[in-house]
């Protein structure tokens, strides 16, 4: 599984970022989780507003701080 979190480093975007790694573990699922940063990268995603999760690809949050058990059902799902 792979999940990005796309934000220029602010503390929404790393809270998000602490929200995904430990919903991952306590998942207990394989996941490569990729912190990404830079804006023109982000663009690509059609993501204009941050912090934003996306799980394989799949655009799942935008502009939010996903709490912990939101993040675990997206995993689940995925999975």
């Amino acid at each position: 599984m792979d999940i990005k979190v796309l934000g220029p480093g602010c503390p929404r975007c790393e809270q998000t970022a602490k929200n995904v790694k430990d919903a991952v573990a306590e998942t207990g699922v394989e996941a490569t989780v990729d912190k990404v940063t830079d804006v023109m990268e982000i663009a690509k995603y059609g993501v204009f507003g941050t912090p934003a999760v996306i799980v394989d690809g799949e655009v799942k949050s935008v502009g939010k701080i996903p709490g912990k058990n939101e993040i675990k059902t997206w995993i689940e799902q995925q999975h």
